[in-house]
């Protein structure tokens, strides 16, 4: 039964796919997404699939569910947003993204590029539009994630990164083409060729191969056999059997020469994946910070709600009572309906308290799950297990300690060093390429010919003339044995008349290095800034926490004296609600300060670059996706 061209096809791709199919790769909660590695040969044409990444929750958070409430502490949040927040998901894709750019230029190809910016796309983290944030809260970045040092963000231009001479493929390539040609031409008469149509027919194979190397170097061989047969009685071999081939190199001599500009796209994508490293720390710290924010932003709430729930529940008491001592004539009916407006306002604190205490409980959640799927996951309380405690006031740290600290462990710094490296990679790459284009050539090669004589020449009593072998394994052999040499050496140049291309390219390379490192001290400038406002911060907002904790044990007391004075007849029952509902203002007052206390303290962390190490978070378990468990 024959077979169809299509059918052909389909069962040499099934075949193909059978060759270079690979073991599944084993999957935790964090799917594998590194580009596999095969040692099959074929693997090269086939292509490789990215595993879809998975949406479920991680099983720490079902461990930490009680009786319907979700209990968290910080360290778990933390954990969590390690194992489920979808920003460092996300930002995990640019690690394999970077290294395709090194398999990319290990092959001589431009690199594409890697993304170095923040995402900062969970609600209620003191972006967007949620949440109260802290002064100064999150790192810096954009919400699209585009941006940072080696991306051109902040003003930057860098064009000319990678700049230079064209770099050829490193990777050989092997060529081949087989064909067979029939073809007639007529003839004006037949003294040359003795027939009136001369009908060739040829049947050609070549095969090539070619590879350029980082040193500026590129090599090609070629192999030709061909043969042919006419109809002309006049040819003297019949068929004429042909085998050629040639070994040809070029050497870059100025423009173009050496490791530098050739391996430039290649040093430049192995930096590159260091400040994807470095930006995906980045991400970690602003998405830890976030966190933190949001978790203490839920305390607070939490704590603001029961205040107000205490606060009605005393006012409905009050009310009670004071009805039953209306009807007893021992107070006046305004003092009623005075407890009884204040019942009303405070049930409508107790409302927008709970209302805030959801919002906060649906954005932690948010920030820790990859799916809210789950209508039950969705409506569950969240009940925070550490609390806000008074503090006390804050070390009394070297400012210039703190910078010090900064400008050391900041990773914006390290992605701006790293860049420069990459400009002035290209700028070297970009002096190279002005120079004129000199290149040494040459060639070698050798041609043998074979082919039985034709029949026309054997003329009886006089020998056979012909000096050629007859089969195709002669012409071969003659090729190569070097009875018949063709070879030649020279010089190509190449002199671009006033070069305007190639200088305003690197003077354009020169400026935007000046550009990258002006930007660089202003990064530095900034970092200062942010340490020096990031303390200032933090001892003004201790000093708000001991003034509003005085404030509230003034009204503690208060409260207390207004309670006995009513006991003993001589206060009235508004007095006592006023005097609570003082009290429970300068205990939300002071749940405020305490939250922005935290979230201050939370924010010098990110400004000096130690939040990782504070919260006791290896970036090895935020690559991997599951936290450590044993983690402090």
């Amino acid at each position: 039964m024959a077979i169809g061209a299509g059918q052909c096809r389909r069962i040499l791709a099934g075949f193909l796919m059978c060759l270079t199919a690979t073991a599944p790769a084993q999957t935790n909660s964090a799917v594998s997404i590194e580009m596999p590695k095969s040692h099959n040969p074929l693997s090269a044409y086939s292509p490789s699939e990215v595993p879809a990444p998975q949406l479920t929750n991680s099983p720490l958070l079902t461990q930490l569910i009680r009786d319907g409430k979700l209990y968290l502490s910080l360290k778990d949040a933390i954990r969590l947003a390690l194992e489920n927040n979808l920003d460092l998901a996300i930002a995990r894709y640019n690690l394999p993204i970077a290294l395709t750019d090194i398999l990319r230029t290990q092959a001589g190809g431009t690199f594409r590029g890697v993304n170095t910016g923040v995402v900062q796309g969970t609600p209620g983290g003191g972006v967007g539009g949620f949440g109260a944030g802290a002064p100064g809260a999150g790192a810096g970045g954009t919400t699209g994630g585009a941006g940072g040092a080696g991306a051109g963000a902040s003003g930057l231009v860098q064009s000319t990164l990678g700049a230079g001479t064209p770099v050829l493929s490193y990777d050989p390539a092997i060529t081949g083409t087989v064909g067979a040609e029939h073809q007639t031409s007529p003839l004006a008469n037949l003294q040359i060729y003795g027939v009136p149509l001369l009908q060739l027919n040829t049947g050609q194979a070549t095969v090539g191969y070619t590879q350029a190397f980082a040193t500026g170097t590129s090599v090609s061989v070629q192999f030709n056999n061909s043969r042919q047969t006419t109809n002309s009685p006049f040819f003297n071999l019949s068929p004429v059997l042909s085998s050629m081939y040639r070994f040809s190199f070029q050497q870059q001599l100025l423009a173009g020469f050496g490791l530098g500009p050739n391996l430039r796209y290649l040093r430049i994508a192995n930096n590159n994946r260091k400040i994807s490293d470095i930006a995906f720390k980045d991400q970690v710290i602003t998405t830890v910070t976030q966190i933190e924010n949001i978790y203490w932003d839920l305390v607070d709430a939490y704590q603001q709600a029961q205040v107000s729930e205490q606060s009605l529940a005393f006012a409905q008491q009050s009310f009670d009572t004071a009805k039953k001592q209306l009807k007893l004539e021992s107070i006046p009916e305004m003092d009623v309906m005075r407890a009884e407006a204040e019942v009303s306002k405070r049930d409508q604190d107790v409302t927008v308290a709970r209302t805030t205490l959801q919002l906060q409980e649906l954005l932690i959640k948010n920030a820790l799950t990859k799916s809210l799927d789950d209508p039950v996951l969705a409506a569950m309380p969240v009940i925070p297990t550490d609390h806000l405690e008074s503090t006390h006031a804050p070390a009394n740290q070297a400012v210039q300690d703190l910078i010090a600290q900064a400008l050391h462990d900041r990773p914006e710094l390290a992605e701006s060093d790293i860049d420069l490296v990459n400009r002035q990679i290209s700028n070297k790459a970009a002096k190279n390429a002005l120079l004129p284009s000199l290149s040494l050539v040459g060639f070698y090669g050798g041609s043998g010919l074979a082919g039985p004589l034709n029949p026309v020449y054997n003329i009886p009593g006089i020998p056979n003339s012909s000096t050629v072998p007859t089969d195709f394994s002669g012409a071969i052999e003659n090729a190569f044995n070097n009875t018949a040499p063709d070879y030649y050496i020279g010089l190509n140049l190449n002199i671009p008349l006033r070069n305007r291309v190639a200088k305003a390219d690197q003077y354009r390379s020169e400026l935007e290095y000046r550009q990258a490192e002006l930007r660089r001290e202003q990064l530095r400038k900034q970092i200062r800034i942010e340490v020096r406002n990031a303390q200032y911060a933090l001892e003004q907002t201790a000093s708000r926490v001991d003034a509003a904790g005085k404030a509230r044990d003034l009204a503690q007391r208060t409260f207390e004296i207004m309670q006995k004075e009513q006991t003993l007849g001589a206060g009235s029952t508004y007095q006592t609600m006023t005097a609570q509902r003082d009290l429970a203002v300068a205990e939300l007052d002071l749940a405020t300060a305490m939250t922005v206390y935290e979230k201050a303290k939370v924010e010098l962390d990110r400004a000096i670059g130690s939040t990782l190490e504070d919260n006791g978070i290896k970036i090895q378990d935020a690559l991997s996706g599951t936290a450590d468990r044993a983690a402090p």
